[in-house]
């Protein structure tokens, strides 16, 4: 009998399909409650930086960059925290903002900047269009969507490819298309399909010339350090690429401490030209007097230098490889050579990016979530919620346990077998 599901006969389909439905049965009867739906650091990973909440004290220093941390001030952030990761983000000191724990928040910010006052002459985006545009490339980061969403931005889908968004479709939008503002990316490690831009792409996005001036690219790099083994991704600096043309204005750069941290009380930052840092710090004194400083000399005092980060974060991909590896091993094998299923196998990151047969992602979900699984939403890796070939499951492997990650891909395996077997009897 073929393995290929599509190959095999009406009576085989239906005795897989019985097969599989006695093992779903039997997992639904233990009413399990596991949630695989976000990409969340465990509490292993969490009990790393224990020790950093007693690094400052009552008795303790207070001073930093010659303020005293307790108090107003440093609206861009302490400047010893931007000398540990500078070198990691890949900008300057005086490049960086250093902020509060949410790097989504920064862009937000920036991108309703963008909407209520605008950038290069600060002419508002909604007054030069009536229908502001962003570029997707999908499968991407459900929040990013969200934000365009919120703000009323239109969304234009692009595929992401093995080395990073279809450029040819890229910049045939952008520079034909005055009222396309931004584009949005997750350049290392992506999310959810871990997939890191090539050299290529990234000079591409350095060559490229919006048809906007104020076009603007958000470049979310989360995961720049978060590397499952012991060779990273290479992924080139696109702040030198543009300096070196003269285009750094059109960059935005994004990563946080969240996932190496707490989660809660992380430190987020934005790196982007001189020019911009002026510009947009004068619209930040607005919204704040500075942000949590005692946070940032905390995270200091514990790490110290750029090196105590890198070697932090061997902890960190000592504790999520084996759930990666785990990933791969149940779906290979389980789903190898039937067809249904392909996925990524990423370096670093925090996802992996699950393709079933197309037509079948919703209920294979579903059945999920009735037998006690949450996974992310159908949907949710593109633009409006709404992934055209409904196929696309994302998997976040990071916050539940080995065993409990385990049980959770089985049911998942089940569950593709039963709707692609569903689907394929309702065509014969």
């Amino acid at each position: 009998m073929s393995l290929i599901y599509s190959s095999m006969s009406r009576q085989a389909l239906e005795s897989v399909m019985s097969e599989s439905k006695a093992v779903y049965d039997g997992y639904v009867s233990q009413k399990l409650k596991l949630n695989m739906s976000r990409g969340r650091p465990c509490a292993e990973q969490l009990d790393l930086t224990r020790d950093m909440l007693s690094v400052i004290g009552p008795d303790s220093d207070f001073a930093a960059s010659s303020l005293d941390v307790r108090n107003y001030g440093g609206l861009t952030g302490i400047d010893e925290i931007k000398d540990i990761f500078a070198p990691i983000i890949g900008a300057e000191k005086d490049e960086i903002i250093a902020a509060g724990n949410s790097s989504l928040n920064l862009m937000y910010d920036l991108v309703a900047d963008g909407m209520l006052y605008g950038y290069s002459e600060s002419t508002p985006w909604t007054a030069q269009s009536k229908r502001i545009k962003f570029i997707c490339p999908a499968p991407g980061y459900d929040r990013h969507f969200a934000i365009c969403e919120m703000l009323g931005i239109e969304m234009l889908t692009v595929k992401m490819n093995s080395d990073g968004p279809d450029m040819d479709e890229v910049c045939s939008l952008c520079e034909n298309d005055e009222s396309i503002k931004g584009i949005w990316c997750v350049p290392k490690y992506s999310n959810p399909t871990g997939v890191t831009f090539s050299d290529n792409v990234v000079r591409r996005f350095a060559e490229m010339s919006p048809k906007a001036k104020d076009f603007r690219i958000f470049w979310d790099n989360s995961y720049v350090i978060h590397d499952l083994n012991a060779e990273s991704d290479h992924l080139l600096n696109l702040f030198d690429e543009l300096k070196v043309r003269g285009k750094e204005d059109e960059l935005f750069m994004f990563t946080s401490t969240s996932k190496i941290t707490f989660a809660g009380a992380g430190i987020a930052f934005a790196a982007m030209s001189k020019a911009n840092i002026k510009l947009v710090s004068s619209r930040l004194s607005i919204r704040t007097i500075g942000y949590d400083k005692i946070n940032q000399l905390r995270h200091v005092r514990y790490f110290k230098n750029t090196k105590n980060i890198y070697d932090h974060m061997r902890l960190h991909a000592n504790i999520l490889r084996p759930k990666f590896k785990l990933v791969d091993d149940i779906l290979s094998a389980r789903l190898s050579g039937t067809g249904i299923a392909s996925w990524t196998k990423p370096n670093g990151g925090y996802f992996i990016s699950l393709d079933l047969m197309p037509g079948t992602a919703k209920r294979t979900w579903s059945l999920a979530k009735d037998a006690g699984v949450i996974l992310t939403n159908v949907g949710a890796t593109f633009p409006y919620g709404k992934d055209p070939a409904d196929s696309n499951i994302r998997i976040a492997p990071t916050n539940v346990t080995l065993n409990e990650l385990e049980t959770a891909l089985e049911v998942l395996c089940v569950c593709s077998k039963i709707a692609a077997c569903e689907k394929l009897l309702s065509n014969k």
